[in-house]
């Protein structure tokens, strides 16, 4: 086929040089062995030309950006060697002794993709598939007499946990909208299974707050030195689906092909590098909820607002590793949001409970990496954390005249485990956690949990030949 083509580009090139000369063209041209092999030559060129042109590994498009695409994911085993009866706080002697039950799940799989187009903008987007997939949820509703329930927040998701278009300027100023994270508290600002030492993530943050709390807003974040910071203007919460076990926690999920954004709420960031290792982090959050209901002429003259605070710290150097965090939150109109919610039609998707004014958590989690006193293991990148880990969490901390703190939502959280990370993306965790009661005289209930957990990202950047 090579010399196929050479033969063909060589005729046509001899008969536009006789043409051009005025010479008769015969089909055995007189021409010189030099000049043949030059014509040769210029043929061998065009192809190497030819063939560098047709090669895919070589970019013809020049400032393509930079593309990355990754994710993370959690696949837990747990074994809870407590009773999951309705009326195991009602008659805790009853449930002393009651046998162990286990459980599989895949809580959290990701993937992720953006696009850096140069000149300052990129688009990002992040897939969530929570607890494997999408169907509607059967529970057994311990404050429904222990009756069967479909739940309108279904036991597995599919979600757009991520979509945002982003314009950055400098490293100071930078502005993204799209659905965004809020990044309250500590949890919600560093949710990756590598980015935490429990099984799973921290039971405290986790009862009370969304988690991950993505919304569709506005966000203007930086980095100045040592400090970076972020502001967010974003739609509020549905008062709709606050609760007494969970406080505000279901009004960032919507029930409907919608979020109600009838009222809105604002979000702020801080973040300190006070020293090598150490990011001391403060939050906050103010936004109205009672609008954001599809039926808000119910909650008319209320502003049920939610004003949140957050300090957390973390600190990871010479092989010590420090996560802490406390959050206190109040909600107005609770009495009178307790009333309605109570009240709604039993196919709405509010949960129909009290919530309380007032709710705290806090979690210290200390873990150290025993791989990183031996060179070749920490030259590797492996690392094997033991750590410990106690917390206390009150959706009831406060409550509105009238309406009574149920004890067993005060909760003592202690755990132990350990942390294996092979390599930096992967880590397989081992956690026996205990849940104690300080104001009742409840059982306490124990879990085992494993975990193994992946974070990862692929960059190609295009720019690079």
């Amino acid at each position: 086929m090579k010399n196929f083509y050479t033969s063909f580009i060589i005729s046509c090139l001899m008969l536009a040089f006789f043409t051009a000369s005025g010479q008769e063209v015969t089909t055995q041209p007189a021409i010189s062995q030099e000049e043949y092999q030059s014509l040769l030559k210029r043929v061998e060129q065009l192809e190497l030309q030819q063939q560098s042109n047709d090669n895919t590994d070589t970019p013809r498009v020049k400032n393509r950006g930079i593309l990355s695409i990754g994710g993370y994911g959690e696949a837990v085993m747990q074994r809870f060697f407590y009773s999951d009866n309705f009326n195991r706080y009602t008659y805790p002697d009853l449930y002393k002794t009651a046998k162990s039950r286990g459980q599989f799940d895949l809580p959290h799989i990701v993937f992720m993709m953006s696009y850096d187009f140069g000149r300052g903008w990129k688009v990002s987007s992040e897939i969530e598939y929570e607890h494997g997939g999408t169907g509607s949820a059967i529970e057994i509703e311990a404050d429904e007499f222990g009756e069967y329930e479909s739940e309108i927040e279904r036991g597995g998701e599919v979600v757009i946990e991520q979509f945002w278009l982003e314009k950055s300027f400098n490293e100071a100023v930078n502005i993204r909208a799209g659905h965004i994270i809020i990044p309250f508290g500590l949890t919600n600002y560093k949710h990756l299974p590598t980015e935490f030492l429990s099984v799973l993530r921290q039971e405290e943050e986790s009862t009370l707050f969304p988690c991950t709390w993505h919304e569709t807003g506005i966000s203007f974040w930086g980095k100045k030195r040592n400090w970076r910071y972020e502001f967010i203007f974003a739609a509020g919460l549905d008062a709709d689906k606050f609760n007494d076990a969970n406080w505000i926690k279901g009004g960032g999920t919507s029930a409907y092909e919608f979020s109600i954004s009838n009222a809105y709420a604002g979000a702020f960031r801080v973040d300190y590098y006070a020293a090598k290792g150490l990011r001391l982090g403060l939050s906050g959050y103010y936004g109205h909820s009672a609008a954001n209901s599809l039926k808000a002429d119910r909650y008319k003259g209320l502003l049920g607002a939610v004003m949140l605070a957050s300090f957390d710290l973390d600190y990871h150097d010479h092989n010590v590793w420090i996560l802490l965090n406390a959050d206190y939150g109040h909600l107005t109109d609770s009495k009178a949001l307790s009333q309605i919610n109570k009240n709604l039609p039993r196919n709405s998707p509010s949960p129909r409970t009290n919530v309380a004014s007032d709710a705290l958590c806090y979690s210290l989690h200390f873990g150290y990496d025993f791989f990183g006193l031996n060179d070749k293991l920490k030259s590797r990148e492996m690392k094997f954390y033991l750590f410990g880990h106690l917390g206390y969490v009150n959706s009831m901390l406060k409550t509105a005249e009238g309406i009574l703190a149920d004890k067993r939502f005060a909760k003592h959280i202690l755990s132990g485990g350990i942390n294996f990370y092979p390599i930096k993306e992967i880590v397989l965790k081992v956690e026996f956690a205990s849940r104690l009661f300080p104001h009742a005289n409840y059982n306490t209930e124990n879990t085992f949990l494993i975990g193994i957990c992946y974070a990862g990202l692929f960059t190609k950047n295009f720019n690079k030949k």
